[in-house]
C-alpha cells in the first residue's frame, strides 16, 4: 500500500514535513509496548514494578523512534517534540512529587489530626458510613490524593469503625469512595492535571465536565451508605484519643 503523500504544515513560523501514518503503523509502539509489558509481569510477577517495567518503557519508546525513522522523521524533530510534551506534564510531574512533603508536613505539624479530631465530633454509628465518605472527600480534595487520604484519614476511620463494631469492609469502602471523589475534583491531583495538560485543555474545564458524571454518583453512593447506616447493627463507641496517638507515633 503506497503512503501518502507528505503534508506541510506551518507551526511557530516554520516548514514541517509530517508523513501521515495509517492506523496499523501508528499501531504498533502501542501493540509493542502492550506486548512487552503483559510479558514482563507474567515473568515476574508482582516484582515488575521494582524497575523492569522502566526499562520496558524505554523500549515502547525506541519501538516508536523506529516507527518514526522508517516514515522520515528526524531524530531532532522527534528530541522537539518530546521536549514538548515533557514541557505539557510538568505541573502534573511536580505536583506528583510533592504531594507525599504535602502529606507528611500536615502530619506532623498536625493538621490532618486536628480534621480527624474535629471531624470525629459528629460521628455516631447511625451516619458513620456517610460521615466517611464526606471526611474522606473534603481531606482528598485538600491534599489532591487519595493514597494519602487513605493512608491518613482511612486508617483513622477504620480503626473507629471497628470500635463501634461495623464492617471492614463497609468502612473501607466509605472511605475509598469519598477519597477517590476527592481525588478526580482536587485541582491538587496528580491525575486531574495530566489529563488535560496531555490533552491540551484546561484544568478546571476538566473538572467542570468531570462532575457531570461524578457528582451523581458520590450522591448515589451517600445514599447508600446512609440506608446502610439505619440498618446496620452496631456497638461500641469511638475511642478518639486512642486513634489520634496512635497517629502521632506512626
Amino acid at each position: 500500500m503506497p503512503k501518502n503523500k507528505p503534508k506541510k504544515f506551518r507551526q511557530d513560523e516554520h516548514i514541517v514535513d509530517n508523513i501521515e501514518l495509517n492506523i496499523w503503523e501508528a499501531l504498533i509502539p502501542v501493540f509493542a509496548l502492550v506486548g512487552m509489558l503483559a510479558y514482563n509481569v507474567y515473568v515476574f510477577g508482582d516484582e515488575a514494578i521494582g524497575g523492569s517495567n522502566q526499562f520496558i518503557l524505554l523500549m515502547g519508546g525506541a519501538v516508536a523512534a523506529i516507527v518514526g525513522f522508517f516514515n522520515k522523521v528526524s531524530y531532532k524533530q522527534m528530541l522537539a517534540e518530546v521536549a514538548e510534551n515533557v514541557k505539557s506534564t510538568t505541573g502534573a510531574l511536580l505536583i506528583l512529587l510533592m504531594v507525599g512533603a504535602l502529606a507528611g508536613t500536615w502530619l506532623i505539624s498536625g493538621i490532618i489530626p486536628a480534621m480527624i479530631y474535629y471531624g470525629l465530633q459528629i460521628l455516631n454509628p447511625t451516619i458513620f458510613l456517610a460521615a466517611c465518605v464526606v471526611i474522606s472527600a473534603i481531606i482528598s480534595i485538600a491534599t489532591g490524593s487519595s493514597w494519602t487520604t487513605a493512608a491518613t484519614v482511612g486508617i483513622a476511620l477504620i480503626g473507629i469503625g471497628e470500635a463501634l463494631g461495623i464492617s471492614l469492609g463497609m468502612t473501607a469502602g466509605a472511605v475509598l469512595s469519598g477519597a477517590y471523589f476527592g481525588d478526580k475534583m482536587s485541582p491538587l491531583s496528580d491525575t486531574t492535571n495530566l489529563a488535560p495538560a496531555m490533552a491540551g485543555g484546561e484544568l478546571f474545564d476538566h473538572i467542570k465536565y468531570m462532575t457531570i458524571t461524578t457528582v451523581p454518583t458520590i450522591l448515589v453512593t451517600l445514599v447508600v451508605f446512609i440506608i446502610l447506616g439505619f440498618t446496620i447493627d452496631a456497638t461500641g463507641s469511638a475511642d478518639t484519643e486512642t486513634i489520634l496517638n496512635s497517629i502521632d507515633a506512626s
